[in-house]
């Protein structure tokens, strides 16, 4: 079970200013919450390489990988928008998560279609992504998680784009995917029901700081943060 160690890391980006410590739960999923601009997505590219700390440490499981590429983390990502390749049929896509040269061996290339089957897409191996609705394309994103079998796993606001039912349907996919894997997961997410659905632990963040971090069911009856009653929308305390 992959545990994330945020220490004292500090980072600057224009005229704002990041300080994370914490510790995230290994193998759980933990919601990470705040206003837009508070630092949500800064924390998912702190972890993912995309950003490097000024100073402080990103220890995994004891390792420090603060410094490390992002290809040499041991992260997958899902963003709202898929990243996929338009042009690439869905079998290509998902195979650059294994090669981004697709140099795939037989076993690459089964695991490729169980893939695709898990998340219900079998069959669309040669489909095109302009070609599938945003909830099939979401779960061509899942097969592309799935196949890199990284022990952590980073969603930024993932469901966002879709309808209430797709995105129930894929947090029932998340939440199953996790069972079977037992892998890390943090995702960033506006909603407070996504929030009680998904996850073991939540943090809410606020001006680049995490002000709350607690088991989802103490985080859900925290009263007495202003931002945070806001998020939930009750009153504070």
């Amino acid at each position: 079970m992959t545990t994330i160690r945020l220490e004292n890391v500090m980072l600057t980006l224009g005229d704002k200013h990041f300080h994370f410590d914490t510790e995230i739960a290994g193998g759980a999923i933990t919601a990470i919450t705040g206003a837009s601009g508070s630092g949500k997505s800064t924390l998912l590219n702190l972890i993912a390489g995309f950003e490097a700390p000024a100073s402080g440490r990103i220890i995994v499981d004891g390792k420090d990988i603060s410094r490390l590429h992002p290809a040499e983390r041991p992260v997958s990502l899902i963003f709202q928008d898929n990243n996929l390749f338009g042009h690439l049929d869905l079998f290509t896509n998902i195979g650059l998560g294994i090669s981004p040269s697709l140099k795939l061996s037989a076993a690459d290339r089964q695991a490729i279609s169980a893939a695709l089957t898990r998340v219900g897409l079998a069959g669309f191996e040669k489909r095109l992504p302009p070609t599938l609705s945003g909830g099939e394309r979401q779960r061509a994103a899942f097969a592309r998680a799935l196949v890199r079998n990284r022990p952590l796993l980073l969603l930024d606001e993932p469901f966002a784009a879709l309808d209430p039912g797709l995105r129930g349907a894929m947090a029932a996919l998340l939440v199953d995917l996790h069972r079977e894997s037992g892998n890390t997961i943090l995702i960033v997410t506006h909603d407070p029901d996504e929030v009680a659905r998904l996850a073991d632990h939540a943090l809410f963040i606020e001006d680049g700081h995490i002000l709350v971090h607690a088991p989802t069911a103490v985080f859900l009856q925290r009263r007495d943060n202003p931002g945070l009653a806001a998020f939930l929308g009750v009153n504070s305390a």
